[in-house]
């Protein structure tokens, strides 16, 4: 398992903010996508936002820190959060 508020703390020092958002509604639906993660800011380069709506928190994060690792900066670090085994 990732230290997400390791991971939250990191991003916002490098001007990331980061919304995650669980929807019950969507998770009582049949295949419905309960997790969204937005990610926006000056940290995204010329890019407005990073958004995604999954089934699972840890594919909204290999998604969004895939997207981030293609934005200006040394994301490099990005790594140690991604493709993690699943619970």
């Amino acid at each position: 398992m990732i230290d997400v508020e390791l991971l939250m703390d990191e991003l916002g020092r490098r001007q990331v903010d980061v919304l995650i958002r669980v929807d019950r509604e969507r998770m009582a639906q049949f295949n419905g996508r309960p997790w969204t993660m937005l990610l926006s800011g000056p940290g995204l380069g010329g890019r407005q936002v990073i958004r995604v709506d999954t089934k699972t928190l840890p594919d909204a994060l290999d998604h969004c820190l895939a997207e981030l690792a293609t934005c200006p900066g040394d994301w490099a670090w990005l790594d140690a959060y991604r493709g993690l085994p699943r619970p």
